[in-house]
């Protein structure tokens, strides 16, 4: 077979980009199908392939080096940027050029990307980017340089939030991630904080109106802009709660030190005082070992 030329056209990748976003819109830009760039790459391609962010595509080590060929993209350039998961084995050892569609778990879907970002590295035709969130941050895209978030895939298109400057500013300011078991932590307090109504919800209610006011389009939504932004609105106080975690001894906490760290959580998160109900998870994590 003779080696595939490369493109004339200069589509780059987003960090974190999935593979099948960064296939589609690399497709679009030559007014094609993903369906019809893998043929034409000559990768046989199996599975279902609905749009970005229900699937992802995964490719053969012969498949990725001829899109990098194609895209004139160094492969190790290629491999760093997209936010591959390791390919099926049925594939991943295969000397043929072979890709597999697989559908993606709602949890773990992408978001969208920044639009402004996407127009930079795709000027050629405007499509949608999907990307991965930040690793060891709560599961949110942040554009602090275009204001711009999403949270939540059913959200199609990012949310401008230059109302709520205090979610660029968290991002900004989240330098030295917390430890994978405080982010859990943090993030399922706040969300039981957020679902009930407690202690910030004033600050939360405020701050879901402000985006729902700069983003009409949430009303017509497929889903409660109260669900779906909820990881946004919550993002500045589950980093704080995340980072106050991580300073806690491994050992349970004495009833002094339990009233020292609410008291300084309290200060932190900008409360008067903070008194956590007998059933609130907060205590489960501080009597934890």
């Amino acid at each position: 077979m003779w080696p595939i030329p490369p493109g004339a056209l200069r589509v780059r990748p987003l960090p974190r980009e999935t593979a099948a976003s960064y296939l589609t819109r690399l497709a679009a830009a030559y007014h094609l199908t993903a369906a019809q760039l893998l043929d034409g790459l000559h990768i046989t391609a199996t599975g279902t392939s609905p749009a970005p962010p229900a699937t992802e595509i995964h490719l053969s080590t012969e498949a990725a080096r001829r899109l990098s060929d194609f895209t004139r993209i160094p492969p190790a350039h290629l491999a760093r940027a997209l936010a591959r998961q390791p390919p099926p084995a049925s594939i991943g050892m295969a000397h043929a050029a072979l890709a597999r569609w697989q559908p993606v778990q709602p949890a773990v879907q992408p978001l969208p990307a920044c639009t402004a970002c996407t127009i930079r590295r795709s000027p050629h035709k405007a499509v949608p980017a999907w990307i991965h969130p930040a690793p060891n941050l709560p599961r949110a895209m942040i554009c602090t340089r275009h204001q711009q978030a999403a949270s939540d895939p059913r959200q199609r298109t990012p949310l401008d939030i230059r109302s709520v400057p205090e979610l660029a500013h968290a991002r900004l300011t989240a330098r030295r991630p917390p430890t994978a078991s405080s982010l859990s932590w943090s993030t399922t307090i706040t969300t039981r904080w957020y679902d009930h109504h407690q202690h910030l919800h004033i600050r939360w209610h405020t701050r879901l109106r402000q985006l729902t006011t700069a983003n009409p389009h949430l009303a017509s939504g497929p889903a409660s802009p109260t669900l779906t932004c909820r990881a946004l609105i919550t993002y500045p106080e589950t980093l704080t709660l995340a980072t106050a975690l991580d300073r806690l001894p491994p050992h349970p906490l004495t009833r002094t030190e339990q009233t020292a760290f609410l008291h300084q959580l309290a200060s932190r998160l900008q409360l008067p005082r903070l008194a956590p109900a007998d059933h609130d998870l907060l205590w489960q994590r501080l009597h934890a070992r």
